[in-house]
């Protein structure tokens, strides 16, 4: 059973690896066996973790990203396969948030969040699948959407809409690629606490928040592990076009 969720032999990358959900699926990935790429825009929060993985024995290299550069995306992908072979695994995790009343939002904030979340995503899978077509090697993308892809919440309208759309576009790179055997999966996590979101979880409105989800607790970055190395490894082959959502049946309460 180990074996069948091994990445033994398998370089990824994540992206917005240098804090948070990525450093946390870089872990969880360089424990089962992959190698890692850690990406970002700033080397010098990424080289912290890559130097803790690599402590712990893992093969790392952290890289400078910005996933909305064409640009930038190929010259990091240089740089990775020149330190650790070709993209196998890329889990386009970098995201951007905004809360802001629809009405009050400006055209340029509205672009800052839909550029990372969705056309950034786009930007590497896109780059990683062209790579994996010509070299005739399979792989895997996972996106990481939200359940606000699902669902709505108040003054968030880009980072929902993003969201929904990164839903769609893994379902229509699945059906693109399939034929290449590049599979396109994501996980849409429900609330998930960090050190960014900790403080006001414990406020009267975080706490209000936390007794809506079913199982009246936030999730850990550990209650994702499950569903990413399933998607990340041959544990998932026949899927593609699939988002695990991890919310603590949060979508399935009333509204």
């Amino acid at each position: 059973m180990n074996e069948l969720f091994s990445l033994n032999g398998r370089t990824a990358l994540v992206t917005g690896a240098a804090g948070g959900l990525g450093a946390h699926f870089s872990r969880t990935l360089a424990r089962a066996g992959a190698r890692v790429v850690l990406a970002g825009r700033r080397l010098e929060p990424l080289q912290a973790v890559a130097n803790e993985l690599a402590a712990q024995g893992a093969q790392v290299t952290a890289v400078s990203m910005d996933v909305t550069s064409e640009v930038s995306v190929q010259a990091a992908l240089d740089q990775a396969e020149q330190a650790l072979g070709p993209v196998d695994i890329a889990v386009c995790n970098a995201g951007a948030a905004l809360t802001k009343p629809s009405l009050k939002l400006s055209a340029d904030e509205w672009d800052s969040v839909m550029n990372v979340n969705l056309k950034g995503c786009w930007l590497v899978a896109n780059t990683v699948a062209k790579r994996l077509v010509d070299a005739g090697r399979e792989g895997n993308i996972i996106n990481i959407s939200s359940i606000l892809g699902y669902r709505v919440a108040g003054a968030v309208v880009p980072y929902t809409v993003s969201k929904a759309g990164l839903e769609q576009l893994t379902r229509a790179l699945a059906l693109e690629w399939a034929r290449y055997g590049i599979r396109v999966n994501a996980i849409a996590p429900g609330y998930i606490e960090t050190d960014l979101n900790r403080e006001f979880f414990a406020s009267e409105a975080g706490q209000t928040l936390i007794r809506r989800i079913p199982q009246r607790r936030l999730g850990s970055p550990q209650d994702l592990d499950g569903a990413l190395l399933l998607l990340a490894s041959d544990a998932s082959r026949f899927m593609t076009g699939s988002s695990i959502v991890v919310d603590g049946g949060h979508l399935q309460s009333s509204l």
